[in-house]
Order: C-alpha cells, then structure tokens, then sequence
C-alpha cells in the first residue's frame, strides 16, 4: 500500500464512530455499576447503623448487577444479530429471484443520495458486478462493520465495566466512617460519574460539559430516591 493509502487509512481510523459498539456499552455499564451500587448502599446505609450489612448489600448488588448486565447485553445484542442474519439471508434469497428488481432498487438509492439516475444506475451495476449482497446490506439494509452488533464483545465490555464502577463505591463502604457514609457515598459516585462522563464525552468525542451534567444528574436522582426509600423505612438491618 502506498503513503497516500495508509493515511487514508489512518485518518479513517480515527473517526470517533469508529469506537461506538464499545464506548456505549462500556459507559453504561460502569455508569450503572456507580449508581446501581452506591445507591443500594446509600439505601441500606440510611437504614442501618452497621457497616456489615451496608457491604455484605453492596457487593451482593456489584456481583449480581455485573452478571445481569454482561446476559442482558449479551441477550439483547444476539437478538439484533439475529435480525440482522435474517435480513441479510432474505436479501440473498431477493438477489436471486429478482436480480433486476434488486438493481433497480439499488440505483433508487444512490438516486435519492444525490447522484444523476444514470450516475446511480452506473454505480448501481459497477457494485453489484463487485460484491451485490454486501452492496445491499451495506445501503439496502445499512448494517456495516461498524453498525454490526457483536454480542460478547458488548457482553464482556458491560460486565467488565460495571464490575470496574461498582467496586468504586464498595470501597468506600469498607473504609470511610459509617456516621456519615450516605454522604460520603454520594460524594464519592458523583466525583466517579463526573470523570466518567468526561472520559467518555472526550474519547467519543463530544461535548464533556453536557455528558458530565446528564450523568451527574441522572445519577443524583437514582441515588436520592434510594436514600430516601431507606430514610422512608428506618429499619436498623441486623
């Protein structure tokens, strides 16, 4: 490959869409591992006076959250992936029983793009002469290799990421001074959600003010609703 090519390539690489599949499933899972976690802790602390069973319930939520997210994710991203099959298996039934009907539609396409009905019918022919079925499921269909869903790689990267935010507040249920753990637990998950939201506002590149301001906010209310349903009871848990 020449210069010219590898810094195509190279600036290609660099696109910011380029890292969605992983950014969005590893924020959402360290993003639910701080708040899921710190809230179930700052629920339990509000109830009780000992720290035992504000650690033994926040691991217990670390543990169990970080399980359930990695088989949602895994659950949910295979059921896009097996729509995706069967809309890419039908295409290629369509593309043999009615090749001339798929050109057209193809052309109709690139037609409604921008291109001349004959630039498009050109590009149409010249594409499916190369490759029809990825033409089609690229254009027709709009699944590439960056749209496409990849179930364990979104699978790992949530788990891993909710067992990474959720160990944030379990440590701080083990040694920070029980009399004012709520607060510190706020405290704590809200100085972890703002630099979460920065990291991933700058590696997605968009706006780090906005992305700490959604998160924070969000998460403040997850947490005060818990405390408050643990205020709401006052049972001393044993």
């Amino acid at each position: 490959m020449n210069q010219k090519g590898e810094t195509l390539d190279k600036y290609l690489d660099n696109h910011f869409i380029h890292r969605s599949n992983w950014l969005r499933a590893a924020v959402l899972g360290a993003n639910d591992g701080i708040i899921s976690t710190a809230s179930i802790a700052i629920g339990v602390a509000a109830a009780s006076d000992l720290r035992d069973p504000i650690v033994l319930a926040t691991l217990a939520g670390l543990v169990a959250g970080a399980l359930s997210m990695a088989a949602g994710e895994y659950v949910s991203v295979s059921s896009q992936t097996d729509i995706e099959k069967a809309d890419i298996q039908r295409e290629k039934e369509e593309l043999e029983e009615m090749p001339n009907i798929e050109l057209q539609r193809l052309a109709e396409i690139y037609e409604k793009r921008g291109l001349k009905q004959e630039t498009a019918l050109i590009v149409a022919k010249e594409l499916t002469a190369h490759d029809a079925l990825g033409a089609h499921v690229r254009d027709e269909l709009g699944i590439n290799e960056i749209s496409q869903a990849k179930p364990i790689q979104a699978a790992l990267a949530s788990g891993a990421a909710f067992t990474f935010g959720g160990i944030l507040p379990f440590i701080v249920t083990l040694f920070l001074p029980l009399k004012s753990m709520e607060y510190s637990l706020y405290g704590s998950a809200l100085f972890f959600l703002i630099i979460l939201g920065g990291l991933a506002a700058k590696t997605g590149g968009s706006n780090v003010l906005k992305a700490i301001l959604r998160i924070t906010f969000w998460g403040t209310i997850a947490m005060g609703l818990t405390a408050a349903v643990g205020y709401f009871f006052g049972v001393n848990i044993l």
